[in-house]
């Protein structure tokens, strides 16, 4: 395998000409982009890498002994090797694939449910999870008699965790047997101190999760030094194909976890009788994958690892940095979520003003942004346990990439300050 290059310096104008779609046109303007909370765009090798397979060698994977089947199982598994190096995990079957993020999350919830819980359990989740990471506990809590707990959120957007400096978390409890965190806040921003809070976890012997959706395109993310048993993510938020995930496991649990899914690929030996099932990774990856996906995922990781990335993380906090000066120049603008760490994730409402009496719903000013070519998320963000700790019902996200730029943040203000004056 080539071993990466890292460039130099970090230059957003030669980011940007890799990237097709940012030179289209939205209503006639320039696209500006403010979305990759919910998807990132791709660049071009990573489009061709998925492309080629279909073009090239389109077959089936571990199941053929003919040439094409042999060259897309090769290519799968650099994929997942890349993954492997790129989160530091111990093994390469340590790395399974899923459909996304929201896959993953329920796989371990339902594996983990029938490997641990009993009635009266706990599994402890945050005030800040997305439904992915909400609704599978709920699920697989209702199935065997457990108690889903939540840590608060405090008015800042951080976890409410200590209570005195020899006790970190006063929601674990003796019954407490999961944790299931998010790395990365989808719709603050905050960078949550989950490193911390695992290995007060490990003391205990509680098991831990951690939705790393949004943490994986801008954190350097290392499961080893995080010391987690589960960690997840989704490719399409890391410059990835969709229908692509990971879900990654400390090999010790997951030889224990039971399968979540039956069919091909899964199994050793299948009679009527009985069924065994295959070693790891392939116990949890039933069916045919989405193989050209996971294709373009590993060259979006290679893609990523040609750049440095704490330059990239410099740019995209600098971004954060100016993008939250020049909002809250507007009248009446709330930023949801005021932690000191965070990526570059931004959620605003537009309050009613001393001067108009009113407000502006999140959905209009989404709407007339978009008249302006720029692209931001509105809504609850699938955390709407959330937005009701904050007492809204949905804000207006801008989220940003290491090819976005602060022309287009200015932009973005100043069409939010001309949406704003019509709209109140």
């Amino acid at each position: 395998m080539k071993t990466a290059v890292v460039k130099p310096a970090f230059d957003v104008a030669e980011i940007r000409a890799q990237f097709p779609i940012l030179k289209e046109l939205v209503h006639g303007k320039p696209l500006v982009y403010f979305d990759n909370a919910a998807t990132s765009q791709k660049p071009r090798r990573v489009i061709k890498a998925e492309s080629a397979y279909y073009a090239t060698i389109n077959a089936n994977v571990h199941r053929g002994v003919h040439t094409l089947s042999t060259k897309a199982t090769e290519a799968q598994e650099a994929a997942r090797e890349t993954i492997r190096r790129h989160i530091n995990a111990k093994h390469v079957h340590e790395v399974i694939f899923t459909s996304g993020t929201t896959a993953s999350m329920n796989l371990a919830a339902f594996s983990l449910g029938q490997l641990l819980l009993k009635k009266g359990d706990e599994v402890l989740i945050s005030g800040m999870e997305h439904h992915a990471n909400i609704v599978p506990w709920q699920m697989v809590c209702e199935r065997h008699g457990a108690k889903l707990k939540v840590i608060p959120v405090t008015d800042s957007g951080e976890w409410e965790i200590r209570r005195s400096d020899d006790q970190m978390i006063r929601q674990f409890t003796e019954r407490t047997k999961i944790l299931a965190v998010s790395h990365v806040s989808n719709t603050l921003g905050t960078i949550n101190p989950v490193k911390e809070l695992i290995a007060e976890a490990k003391k205990r012997g509680i098991i831990t999760v951690v939705d790393g959706a949004q943490a994986i395109a801008h954190l350097n993310v290392d499961v080893q030094d995080l010391g987690c048993d589960l960690y997840a993510f989704s490719g399409h938020k890391a410059y990835g194909p969709t229908g692509t995930g990971v879900l990654y496991g400390r090999e010790e649990l997951l030889e224990r976890m039971p399968p979540w899914q039956g069919g091909g690929e899964m199994i050793d030996v299948v009679t009527f009788e009985k069924t065994t099932y295959a070693k790891l990774p392939f116990k949890f990856e039933a069916g045919t994958p989405h193989i050209a996906g996971i294709i373009g995922l590993g060259e979006a990781i290679r893609w990523m690892e040609d750049y440095d990335k704490a330059a990239m993380a410099v740019h995209e906090h600098k971004l954060l940095e100016h993008a939250t000066k020049e909002l809250l120049t507007i009248d009446g603008l709330r930023i949801i979520g005021t932690a000191k760490e965070k990526v570059g994730v931004i959620s605003f409402v537009i309050d009613p003003s001393s001067a108009s009496g009113s407000g502006v719903h999140h959905y209009d000013l989404g709407t007339l942004l978009d008249q302006q070519g720029i692209a931001v998320r509105t809504g609850h963000h699938c955390t709407q346990p959330l937005m009701e700790r904050f007492g809204v019902s949905g804000t207006t996200r801008a989220s940003f990439a290491c090819f976005n730029t602060v022309e287009e943040i200015d932009s973005m203000v100043t069409a939010t300050k001309k949406a704003v004056k019509m709209l109140r």
